[in-house]
């Protein structure tokens, strides 16, 4: 499902990124291949300096569909990013990929806080936090860091996820799973 971020993969990851629906969501958007190249070989680099976490995502015949980062890291916090390609859009594989990096960040790589920066206009990506459970609106809680990234305008809406919140609804979820299956048998 996710990958660490590999220059090879960036044909089909850029044919994906230029889709209408997708690229003026992309946080580094790129006019040409040459581009996306070297944006891509650049995000390697920053991950082996510590500065961003990186990882493909894949669907399930290994096909990269799109990337999911968590950039301005600080504090054992930063911010997500994520896209996937048009064609791939309402099928769960953003749900699947934020599990699967949110298990890597929290558990493996000792990040507290996830914050979501999305745009008031991007509907999509507001009601799809807004679905998670374990996401918080962080506009009030916040209101300092949602300040200073607005910057004076009024265009980001601000959520945040903490590893405890996220742990407990996993737990809570994985309980009832279980507790499902034991009714079933």
């Amino acid at each position: 499902m996710l990958k660490k971020r590999d220059i090879y993969d960036s044909h089909a990851l850029y044919e994906h990124m230029i889709h209408p629906d997708v690229f003026p969501f992309v946080r580094h958007k790129a006019k040409s291949l040459e581009e996306y190249l070297f944006i891509t070989k650049q995000t390697i680099e920053a991950e082996e300096r510590g500065e961003v976490i990186s990882r493909t995502i894949l669907d399930e015949w290994g096909s990269p569909i799109g990337t999911i980062s968590l950039f301005d890291l600080q504090e054992n916090a930063g911010f997500l990013g994520t896209w996937i390609g048009k064609p791939y859009h309402g099928k769960g594989y953003n749900q699947r990929a934020k599990n699967a990096f949110f298990n890597e960040l929290f558990y493996e790589l000792n990040i507290e806080t996830v914050f979501l920066r999305i745009r008031k206009q991007n509907i999509r990506s507001t009601k799809a936090a807004e679905k998670l459970p374990y996401v918080v609106n962080a506009n009030e809680t916040r209101a300092g860091l949602l300040r200073q990234m607005n910057n004076g305008e009024d265009l980001f809406n601000l959520f945040e996820i903490t590893k405890d919140l996220y742990t407990f609804n996993t737990y809570h979820n994985s309980s009832e799973a279980d507790d499902n299956q034991l009714k079933e048998a």
